[in-house]
């Protein structure tokens, strides 16, 4: 997905930029995960050591209603965020190793829409998360486990 620029948003909205919240847009600007609040301040702390996780909290959320911000749970009990994207995209979590892959598909979102309007609706707006395991490790664990009940079967 193309990086949208956090600071320049905020000067679009006319948010009041700090120093410290010029440094978290930065950081989230160029955040290549969806970082939560933890990992947020650990990375502006290191630009920044006056930076405290109460200021990465404020800001997140100043920066979310302004909509510049989208908040996600992506089932691992931490609200993660990534720049609200220009384009539309829905993600796929590895539930093993919490991995979050964006992606589009034509085919899915026109599906979608079918089925609202189906239903006797028009889609206004959707969130999709999709919780998979990765297959390679699938088939490896499936692989161990048959071995080892056939050795047990004996």
């Amino acid at each position: 997905m193309p990086k949208i620029d956090l600071e320049q948003l905020c000067a679009d909205k006319g948010l009041r930029i700090t120093e410290q919240r010029r440094v978290i847009a930065r950081v989230l600007s160029e955040s290549e995960d969806h970082p939560d609040v933890e990992k947020l301040h650990e990375r502006s702390s290191a630009i920044d050591p006056r930076i405290s996780i109460a200021t990465v909290y404020r800001t997140v959320r100043l920066f979310e209603d302004a909509g510049i911000l989208d908040r996600h749970d992506f089932g691992d009990g931490r609200a993660r965020y990534e720049p609200a994207p220009e384009a539309h995209h829905d993600h796929l979590i590895d539930v093993e190793s919490g991995t979050v892959v964006e992606f589009v598909d034509p085919e899915l979102e026109a599906l979608q829409k079918q089925i609202a309007e189906k239903l006797g609706y028009r889609l206004v707006d959707h969130r999709m998360e999709l919780y998979g395991v990765k297959i390679d490790r699938e088939r490896t664990a499936n692989t161990s486990t048959t071995a080892h009940e056939g050795d047990t079967a004996r």
